[in-house]
């Protein structure tokens, strides 16, 4: 098995240590293994998809512009 580094803020670092039956290395190993599921079921789903990285902008774009339309007027 492969050691990575990662850094936490000292808040964060001081309700970890108060939660000691935790470990903490298997709560982030789950959550880079659930977050890398996520990340392969997306590329499988746009990799049948035809819009280009361009149409999705755009389409992104449409849609802020007509939920900020709703909410403001």
């Amino acid at each position: 098995m492969v050691n990575i580094t990662l850094s936490v803020s000292k808040e964060l670092f001081k309700e970890m240590k108060a939660h000691k039956e935790f470990k903490w290395s298997e709560v982030a190993r789950q959550a880079i293994k659930r977050r890398l599921e996520e990340l392969r079921n997306m590329d499988k789903l746009l990799s049948k998809s035809e819009l280009t990285e361009s149409d999705a902008e755009r389409i992104g774009h449409k849609i802020k512009h007509d939920i900020r339309k709703r909410f403001v007027a």
